[in-house]
């Protein structure tokens, strides 16, 4: 069975699509899911990259672009009412709800709905109260353990060469975006292509 560790940021629809995707995508193999919340903005930060929302024009293909793939997808997604937002009550939320560990997918599937369906406020007070009262009631989400195992995230993602999310880490090799399930499939299915220069030849650096 293949371990895969996947990166995401509730604030990324297209983490939204790939989470919704996923079980289809990889429907039959033999593979098991670790959710790890990482802070998107720091990776892009520690690859000195702007996110799509600090684009303008991209911004706006962005926000198309994922409406158009959930349509297509089958998969409900609404741009909440402020985008982008602050993440990190969420993303502590989560690893708060694992005792500060890997939340599981029904976490992780209560807190991307949360944003991604309906097109509310991701940060309302009051609906933010409501998560916590469901997913943990009795643990502190701003807890030092639960802040201090997020940047561990964020820094193991960045060693493992994720720059965005979502992403999927599997047997040291790196995959991303929803457009990668595909990819993602086939390695786990055996492709010998993996092991040849198509992949190979692109980790030896410039020339």
């Amino acid at each position: 069975m293949k371990q895969i560790t996947f990166y995401l940021d509730f604030i990324s629809p297209y983490t939204h699509l790939a989470f919704e995707k996923l079980p289809e995508a990889l429907m039959g193999l033999s593979y098991s899911v670790t959710y790890r919340p990482v802070l998107l903005g720091a990776l892009l930060r520690q690859h000195k990259l702007l996110g799509p929302a600090e684009v303008p024009a991209k911004r706006e293909w962005t926000y198309r672009h994922v409406m158009w793939l959930g349509q297509q997808h089958g998969v409900p997604l609404q741009m909440p009412v402020v985008h982008p937002f602050n993440p990190l009550p969420l993303l502590r939320l989560a690893i708060a709800a694992a005792q500060g560990g890997d939340p599981n997918r029904y976490v992780c599937e209560t807190l991307l709905r949360h944003v991604w369906h309906g097109g509310l406020d991701a940060n309302d007070p009051v609906r933010l109260q409501a998560l916590r009262e469901q997913l943990a009631p009795r643990l502190e989400t701003d807890d030092e353990t639960v802040k201090a195992r997020l940047r561990t995230n964020t820094d193991e993602a960045v060693a493992a060469g994720v720059f965005g999310v979502p992403s999927f880490v599997v047997d040291g090799r790196m995959f991303w975006g929803l457009d990668s399930l595909p990819m993602l499939r086939r390695y786990l299915e055996g492709d010998a292509w993996f092991d040849g220069p198509g992949w190979l030849a692109q980790t030896a650096g410039p020339v």
